[in-house]
């Protein structure tokens, strides 16, 4: 009832009454904050829907903590930033193979597939394929190998080839091609309509959902994002990247990487597509998939943020290029690991 009847500009003290640190979930009721201090670090639940809202501007405070118990706590939940992940180098001698490859599975929508061979060439592979029975719609981007699906087998017989993504305009059987991939032990991106049954996701590394797609795999998934993505992480065996508001990317193991950067507008068709290729291009550079995610995914919001209200999913592949060769970290952003239970 206090709640309620507040008209005066609020100041929250850690986070607004009401608002769960763990979820982000209103339990009962909350305020709207005009401004919210916390202390040492940010829980999730001001950085989760609805509580990030309700936060308001938000101000972490030192109160004199000192960073050693952070060991001892042991938190497993990081806010993504340039410092949580590494882009990599390029060496003198490198050749086209050396910087990686990522080879794509084009479906009846290759637009898609378009955009994420274009990403994963930005974000610094060195060789991009696409399998497409019609290549007339790749035909104008010279740097890209086509290849017909019949090559499938023999292209997955190249070493070489270790990165694929498969989904982005798939159609229905995008995820038929997946069992072959896990068992030759390629490093496989699941996206978009590859995204259909969970038996098939055994074995890759990382997966794409958005909130539809995840909720199709794995269920609803409740008001506790972090666990959802945990679980389904653990269940696959492979990393979690929950797409929305605030990303949530989930190892097997229990990390988390929360990424809150993404701007509205970044919300467009296809920019889905352009994530995962990006992510692809990371994996193909030796990065793990959870720092191949954390970085996709941060990357992708700081390019959306630059280009402004206006963008399409068509301009984020070039504003990626320079932010993916940054050092040092990009803006001189600093980002904390969170602290939080578990």
């Amino acid at each position: 009832a206090l709640i309620a009847a507040i008209s005066a500009p609020v100041v929250a003290i850690d986070l607004p009454s009401g608002v769960c640190g763990r979820t982000g979930e209103v339990l009962g009721t909350a305020p709207q904050a005009a401004l919210t201090v916390t202390f040492f670090r940010l829980k999730p639940g001001h950085l989760l829907l609805p509580g990030r809202i309700l936060c308001g501007r938000i101000a972490c405070a030192d109160i004199g903590i000192p960073e050693a118990v952070l060991p001892e706590i042991g938190a497993k939940i990081r806010l993504n930033g340039p410092s949580g992940f590494l882009l990599p180098e390029l060496a003198p001698d490198a050749h086209k193979w050396s910087r990686g490859s990522v080879t794509i599975i084009a479906g009846p929508m290759p637009g898609a597939a378009r955009l994420a061979a274009a990403a994963a060439r930005r974000a610094g592979a060195g060789h991009a394929s696409v399998l497409a029975a019609d290549p007339t719609p790749f035909s104008p981007d010279a740097g890209l190998v086509l290849m017909p699906p019949a090559a499938l087998s023999s292209a997955i017989a190249e070493a070489r080839r270790l990165v694929w993504l498969v989904g982005p305009g798939g159609g229905e059987d995008a995820s038929d091609a997946l069992p072959a991939l896990v068992r030759a032990g390629k490093l496989v991106v699941a996206d978009a309509d590859a995204l259909r049954r969970p038996e098939a996701l055994a074995g890759v590394a990382l997966i794409t959902p958005h909130e539809g797609e995840f909720t199709r795999l794995f269920g609803a998934i409740g008001p506790d994002r972090i666990a959802a993505a945990r679980g389904a992480a653990a269940r696959i065996g492979a990393v979690v990247l929950l797409k929305g508001p605030t990303t949530v990317i989930a190892a097997p193991d229990g990390r988390v990487v929360l990424n809150a950067n993404a701007p509205p507008w970044l919300a467009s068709a296809g920019s889905g597509d352009v994530l995962a290729g990006v992510a692809a291009a990371f994996l193909a550079q030796g990065a793990s998939p959870l720092q191949a995610a954390s970085a996709a995914a941060f990357l992708t919001g700081a390019a959306a943020a630059r280009l402004g209200p206006g963008l399409v999913a068509e301009d984020l592949a070039g504003a990626i290029a320079p932010l993916a060769v940054a050092k040092p970290p990009l803006d001189g952003i600093k980002t904390l690991p969170l602290l939080c239970s578990g």
